[in-house]
């Protein structure tokens, strides 16, 4: 677990409008061999508005990832409610989630170093969600990875730093390729 973690929600909804609500969110995990559960998450309740970001703070172990996975639906939840620009995301399967719920959700970690696999090239990393949503040819991918560089500030495909390695990158530059990442919503 890192100390913090950000959720990124997509402008579907005008500025000031609720995007995303979670109500009385719970997740948690039965203990193996004993009658107890671990509470990760125990009714959390939220609202993210257009033209806002969520930062959750907390100690290692207090939940912020499970959170964070239950908001965007990689985790199943134990109680609550989940709404996505409107529409209730709690008991949908992943199956069942609306294509623009998961391209419009995303999580950034604090530690990109962990969160990400160290053996991928940077332009790769940014390329994989844009890719498995389907967002266009590899040449129209590439192109938005280089602009989505761009954005966060690194020099893209000019300067060769989508061929380079995590590894390669300064902590801060790391954090800015997860949150190039993150804008997967606004690449539609």
């Amino acid at each position: 677990m890192t100390p913090q973690e950000s959720v990124t929600v997509d402008e579907a909804a005008p500025p000031g409008e609720v995007l995303l609500r979670a109500t009385d969110l719970t997740k948690h995990y039965p203990v193996r061999g004993r009658r107890q559960v671990l509470r990760a998450v125990d009714g959390v309740s939220l609202e993210v508005r257009g033209g806002e970001t969520l930062g959750v703070v907390g100690e290692s172990g207090c939940g912020k990832s499970t959170l964070g996975r239950c908001l965007v639906r990689l985790t199943e939840l134990t109680g609550g409610r989940v709404e996505f620009d409107g529409q209730d995301i709690s008991t949908l399967s992943n199956r069942r989630l609306p294509n623009r719920v998961r391209p419009g959700m995303q999580l950034v970690f604090q530690d990109p170093q962990a969160s990400r696999n160290p053996r991928r090239r940077a332009g790769d990393i940014v390329a994989e969600p844009l890719l498995v949503h389907r967002y266009g040819d590899k040449h129209a991918v590439r192109r938005k990875v280089g602009e989505l560089f761009d954005v966060v500030g690194l020099a893209g495909g000019r300067s060769g730093t989508e061929v380079q390695q995590p590894h390669e990158f300064s902590g801060g530059q790391r954090q800015r390729i997860g949150i190039a990442r993150g804008f997967l919503g606004d690449a539609n």
